[in-house]
């Protein structure tokens, strides 16, 4: 690419605009400033105005970032920051038309999620052999935590935000008469999810010995060691720690829980629109995908146990 001369004058008072009024963050202004040096070079090789730039131009321009190795992810962030510039010229009359409106970057592969063997979920699910130590209040804690991440399919925050009783507006809680949890989810939408009996029994164990770790005027179900309503952080690094533990050969995190719940579930049910009522998507397609960690988890079985599936090299 050729290098950018001098950064031209409403290029350099756009980043100064972006790093005094919009207080942008540091690595995002270094980001957006090497775009800009993109789009000088490009409108310099033309040779075209920046104020004169169409759209053909930036689909032209955005096609050979793509050309040259550069990741989707990249080229977004560059024509984010393109139409930024843009739309800040027009608010002054100093272009007729923002030409990055309109315009995508190129669609990346989305990687899938990583979910656990039906095994490992198993293996981390079965209580330590050393209690924590001796801690059987940490310990009741952080089988509760592992049950319902994994027997419900809840979100880490949905997680936390549950409260010992009902009543709050803004917190979940667990019906353990009816075998259900209400949680609060994304975009504050109320789900009911229900609850196994391995977790209704960690539930019961849990909330019989929470008193011993919580303040007396904290609601939060799941508590830290100071008695407060535990961080999704915290949940993290116990289950971290649970995984390694449980000789798990791969990194555990709250998620992943969600998406084996997830994935064992399609696998053994089939019914992809009760997998998307019982994790809370507001569209299918989220789901989906899902569908095809399951047809992963079928090419390697064909693959290993068909006779006619191993392909000369």
């Amino acid at each position: 690419m050729p290098e950018a001369p001098d950064l031209d004058d409403d290029i350099r008072r756009h980043l100064q605009h972006l790093r005094v009024e919009r207080r942008l963050a540091e690595r995002t202004l270094v980001m957006y400033g090497d775009a800009f040096k993109w789009l000088q070079s490009f409108a310099a090789a033309m040779p075209v105005p920046l104020r004169e730039v169409q759209t053909h131009h930036v689909r032209r321009w955005a096609a050979q970032l793509h050309a040259r190795g550069l990741a989707p992810r990249s080229i977004a962030i560059a024509l984010s920051a393109w139409r930024g510039l843009y739309r800040w010229l027009g608010r002054d009359a100093r272009v007729a038309l923002n030409p990055v409106d309109g315009v995508r970057a190129p669609k990346g592969a989305k990687p899938l999620p990583k979910a656990l063997s039906v095994d490992h979920a198993m293996a981390l699910a079965e209580p330590p052999a050393d209690d924590e130590g001796g801690n059987a209040v940490l310990a009741a804690r952080d089988q509760c935590i592992v049950e319902l991440l994994y027997g419900c399919g809840l979100r880490v925050g949905e997680l936390t935000g549950l409260d010992l009783q009902a009543g709050g507006e803004t917190a979940g809680w667990v019906d353990a008469s009816d075998a259900t949890a209400h949680v609060l989810g994304k975009g504050s939408k109320r789900r009911s999810v229900p609850v196994g009996a391995m977790a209704l029994k960690a539930l019961r164990d849990w909330v019989e010995v929470r008193a011993q770790m919580a303040r007396a005027d904290e609601p939060a179900l799941f508590v830290s060691n100071r008695g407060t309503r535990l961080t999704a952080s915290q949940v993290r690094s116990r289950l971290k720690t649970r995984a390694v533990k449980a000789g798990l050969p791969t990194h555990v995190h709250p998620h992943m829980l969600r998406h084996s719940f997830a994935t064992h579930l399609l696998q053994s049910s089939g019914d992809l629109r009760a997998v998307q009522e019982l994790l809370g998507h507001a569209n299918i397609t989220t789901t989906q995908v899902y569908t095809k960690l399951d047809f992963g988890h079928l090419s390697k079985v064909y693959d290993a146990a068909h006779p006619r599936a191993k392909r000369k090299p």
